[in-house]
């Protein structure tokens, strides 16, 4: 496998429970040791956390997103920044795949909680000292942290996995709606294809949206659906059914993110769409085993960061132009566990 050899002592890479694959797989391309960690929960529902390696004046990076057991996740977060600052780090970083409290953004409803901004706030309390993330639901939650944050993207990863793999002549990229289209059009322009966007409506918190209008022409043509993430495959699915009613060959999908539920993808097993293309950011097990679903690994492109943060080179480089290394790594470290 490509790899980089990233021999620095001074640095430390633990897991949480819920980042343990993702922390080995960027391990394997620097060619590092994965920390030594322990986490108990005990069965009056008390989280245990315990960092089994010394870690005095070292700077510590720590890999958990926070996603399908989002409570649990966090709360280790806490707990385990919480136990390297009390062991002398010198510094923690928060390695965060997906940070699934992104969501709540906002205060849109009466006596709602903006969710992102408490998290933000608790894990910097804890000790965290920088976070690394990606493709947030939104880029102004960036503006909730006030210590320094990497936020990385997908698009290159996932645009270079189809650009091998999918044939892209005669192709769209289709954005379900347009919120999303500024992210839609740099995926068309990093493949040179045009894009449509869904008209999509949205009257509860159901997790399904209504697609009402394609804007754009998609007759006769590939789509390529494109998305930060998608829970219960209802989006993905109104926006196949009327991209065939307006006349599209054929639909492959694009994710940032994988959260989609087992009920979500039984309904696109159903569905018109042929494939759904997703990153490792979190695991998934409602995936597994199922042949439209397909994963690309980004732990390169977090482990990379970390190489270039410490060599004082240019993270932006790798979203204008990704390493051919890094691909190749990502797309064989997708089928290691």
């Amino acid at each position: 496998m490509l790899s980089r050899v990233f021999e620095d002592s001074n640095i430390a890479i633990f897991a949480g429970s819920g980042g343990a694959s993702f922390a080995e797989r960027m391990c394997r391309y620097m060619n590092r040791k994965l920390g030594s960690s322990q986490v108990i929960r005990f069965s009056d529902g008390n989280t245990f956390v315990r960092v089994n390696d010394s870690v005095r004046d070292r700077n510590v990076y720590l890999v958990q997103p926070i996603g399908l057991s989002p409570n649990d996740e966090f709360v280790e977060i806490l707990f385990f920044v919480d136990a390297l600052k009390r062991s002398n780090a010198l510094s923690v970083t928060l390695v965060m795949p997906y940070f699934g409290y992104a969501k709540g953004d906002k205060k849109d409803e009466p006596r709602v909680s903006i969710r992102a901004r408490v998290c933000a706030e608790s894990m910097e309390l804890a000790g965290s000292d920088r976070f690394i993330t990606m493709d947030l639901h939104s880029a102004q939650v960036q503006g909730f942290f006030k210590k320094p944050m990497d936020h990385l993207y997908a698009m290159p990863m996932l645009c270079e996995y189809a650009k091998r793999h999918y044939n892209l002549e005669n192709s769209v990229v289709v954005s379900p709606d347009s919120g999303y289209a500024k992210q839609a059009r740099k995926f068309g322009a990093w493949l040179d294809l045009p894009i449509a966007i869904g008209d999509k409506q949205r009257t509860d918190h159901t997790e399904n949206a209504q697609v009402l209008e394609i804007l754009g022409d998609v007759k006769g043509k590939n789509a390529l659906i494109v998305d930060d993430f998608s829970t219960s495959g209802g989006t993905l699915v109104n926006l196949a059914h009327s991209l065939k009613a307006h006349g599209a060959q054929s639909i492959k999908a694009m994710l940032s993110h994988n959260i989609v539920s087992d009920q979500g993808v039984r309904l696109i097993e159903d569905s018109p769409i042929d494939e759904v293309l997703s990153t490792d950011t979190l695991n998934n097990p409602h995936i597994v085993g199922h042949p439209k679903f397909k994963t690309v690994s980004v732990a390169p492109m977090f482990a990379e960061t970390i190489i270039r943060f410490y060599n004082s080179q240019s993270i932006n480089n790798m979203f204008v132009s990704l390493p051919e290394d890094i691909v190749e790594a990502g797309i064989e470290l997708a089928n290691i566990e």
